[in-house]
């Protein structure tokens, strides 16, 4: 297998069940190797959702490394442009190609489409994996927090914990809150993307709940959306003022939207307060995260809460 038989290209409608068959196999194979386990359950279907919804929202910002021999994909990245940043999404290698600079091509394809448009990159990887942080670091990605992946058995019939404070402040989003959010995001961290914000309102798939915080005078302090699908049960991205308005609106997600699910978040390591109340709530950790950024970042201000789907650290 040589490498000049790899050539890139974007992704098309017919890619998409192998690219299916990728994400699920490739991450799965990871997981097995270094954890003893599968990230995704069941079948590839678990992972149509990652399709669906990149596809809906930056339709044809996918690279395809396949391989012309075989026919067969070698490698897939996609990518999220957005007002003030790029962010990359999932990458994912075959198996088959690990080792064969398959990844460093696809990355090297996208910075290359970010500094055309002059803009940083940001993205959420695994502390764990050592080969994709040398691969993010080697190309000039800095880690600029940590986050611990925490997940929570919420039982069938609700938490039996006493709600946090706030919780009469908490209200689901409407399609108006969209561009408030975006603005609260980019006032506290300096980046913006409506758009997904917009997308996850509305709930076109049924998967999605958007969660606001507000202050006595109805500014928006807050904010956590979620995703309950097979192929993913995750609470963010989620950004707010404080720890207490954080644990209000964690627990609204985890209460009406995930009962009888085990759902993971990621919570930046330093604010202790909001840790040590998620462990009171019997969460454990799973996991190490970093966001990391290529080129400008500005200051991390508040609670954020980053997730896999789209990412933006």
């Amino acid at each position: 297998m040589k490498e000049s038989n790899i050539e890139l290209r974007r992704m098309e409608e017919g890619d998409r069940n192998q690219l299916i068959d990728l994400i699920f196999s490739s991450t799965n194979a990871w997981y097995q190797e270094h954890f003893k386990k599968n990230v995704f359950g069941g079948d590839p279907s678990a992972c149509e959702i990652f399709t669906e919804v990149y596809e809906d929202l930056d339709p044809g910002c996918c690279i395809i490394a396949e391989d012309m021999d075989a026919g067969r994909l070698a490698g897939s990245c996609f990518y999220h442009p957005r007002e003030t940043h790029f962010s990359l999404g999932i990458m994912n290698a075959s198996p088959d190609y690990f080792g064969k600079g398959i990844a460093t091509r696809m990355l090297d394809e996208i910075i290359s489409l970010a500094e055309h448009e002059n803009l940083p990159i940001r993205l959420v990887s695994s502390a764990m994996n050592l080969d994709s942080f040398s691969l993010y670091t080697r190309r000039g990605f800095v880690p600029r927090m940590t986050f611990q992946d925490m997940f929570l058995s919420v039982p069938e019939v609700g938490f039996s914990v006493a709600p946090p404070e706030g919780m009469d402040q908490v209200r689901d989003a409407v399609p108006e809150d969209a561009k408030a959010i975006a603005d609260f995001e980019m006032k506290l961290n300096g980046i913006r993307r409506e758009k997904d914000f917009a997308y996850f309102i509305r709930n076109g798939s049924g998967v999605w709940g958007v969660s606001v915080i507000e202050s006595p005078e109805g500014q928006i302090t807050g904010f956590l959306c979620s995703v309950n699908s097979s192929g993913s049960k995750m609470l963010g991205p989620g950004v707010s003022s404080n720890c207490s308005d954080s644990a209000a609106l964690i627990y609204n997600e985890l209460n009406e939207r995930h009962r009888g699910n085990a759902p993971v978040f990621l919570v930046p390591v330093q604010e202790s307060e909001l840790v040590q109340t998620l462990y009171g709530w019997g969460a454990k950790n799973c996991e190490i995260h970093l966001c990391q950024v290529r080129g400008d970042c500005p200051p991390l201000n508040g609670v954020t809460m980053p997730t896999f789907m789209p990412e933006t650290g």
